[in-house]
């Protein structure tokens, strides 16, 4: 399948560089797969968009303030360092810019000393493996060392990087965010189980792979990244319970989608599990595990649009997508969002 087909034209100026001030205020497009109906709201009308007994998937992973920037130890030259995933209790595979000069012993200070990091290993593509010292909790050193790592095409500064997270994010280790959940409130997800709409959590840490672009020519050749899950027995038992008692499973966000796919495929019914999941989900691959898809508009040529394809079918989703860019919907991470049934 040619990668090309799932391009499409974005203006620059959609590309949402904010978020907006009340989370639950952005747009919402409601898209029918069986009516092939498209539709616009506002996100807070979820809570009569969706009926008692349906269940929403959350995904609890919280993101790290994984972007560090430093100076080497013997020249003072400036280095920034990115955590990807946390090997040992100290050690690290980091992403290093610039990555030329920092070879086996570099060791990069960070603050006044606080946190000082030794490059262990080299790795292709910027990679290295580093060991952390530093005094007290890492993870308290790193709140207030680091920053958070948004994505490439958000230009402006965050002022206040709790708004890079869920309002329900628990679980430290991501190196993006979940960013379907940004939309949720308190107070909304207090009204739709006030409403008989359950709630369920699951893990996924997002990790840094889920920007990276696709660049062969064919679907089938992409190299997927894998990314760390975890699902509870509580988790499992709620879901298996709400498909027997005829409920809808709505998944929030592809990182969701795709461990709950995930599990079905390894196991066939929802059950406690945790690993690592490299799951491609493109068409004609059809989605087993969910009912529903609350979603971001992403990027071209991206593995997620290709995931929102296999749900809706490729030609419903770029026209959705069409009528976002007709009628000024805002995209990607701080975006608009759509929900899919």
């Amino acid at each position: 399948m040619d990668i090309k087909q799932y391009d499409f034209e974005l203006p620059e100026e959609l590309i949402a560089q904010v978020p907006l001030q009340d989370r639950s205020s952005s747009r919402l497009m409601v898209c029918d797969r069986s009516a092939e109906t498209i539709e616009h709201y506002h996100f807070s009308d979820i809570e009569r968009l969706l009926k008692p007994g349906d269940c929403l998937v959350l995904n609890d992973t919280r993101v790290l303030p994984a972007r560090l920037f430093g100076a080497k130890e013997d020249t003072g030259g400036k280095v920034e360092v990115l955590l990807l995933h946390q090997d040992t209790k100290d050690e690290w595979d980091v992403l290093i810019k610039p990555a030329k000069k920092v070879k086996p012993g570099t060791r990069i200070v960070f603050g006044d000393g606080q946190l000082i990091a030794e490059c262990t290993e080299m790795q292709e593509h910027g990679g290295r493996k580093v060991r952390f010292s530093y005094e007290g909790i890492f993870m308290e050193v790193l709140e207030s060392l680091g920053e958070m790592p948004l994505p490439p095409y958000i230009k402006e500064q965050l002022s206040d990087r709790e708004r890079y997270q869920t309002v329900y994010a628990k679980e430290e280790g991501s190196a993006a965010a979940p960013t379907a959940g940004l939309h949720f409130t308190n107070e909304l997800l207090e009204n739709l189980q006030a409403s008989g709409v359950t709630i369920a959590y699951l893990t996924l840490h997002v990790g840094l792979g889920t920007f990276r672009p696709v660049s062969v020519d064919k679907v089938e050749d992409h190299d997927m990244h894998a990314e760390f899950y975890q699902v509870s027995q509580e988790t499992a038992d709620q879901l298996n319970q709400v498909k027997k008692q005829g409920g809808r499973i709505i998944s929030v966000g592809t990182t969701s989608t795709r461990t709950l796919e995930t599990i079905i495929r390894d196991y066939g019914t929802f059950q406690e599990a945790s690993g690592w999941t490299d799951i491609f989900i493109y068409p004609p691959q059809k989605l087993k595990a969910i009912d529903g898809l609350i979603t971001n508009f992403h990027l071209p040529k991206s593995t997620l649009i290709m995931l929102v394809s296999a749900f809706a079918g490729r030609e419903f989703v770029l026209e959705a997508y069409a009528r976002a860019v007709e009628n000024k919907y805002r995209f990607f991470s701080f975006g608009d969002a759509m929900l899919i049934v």
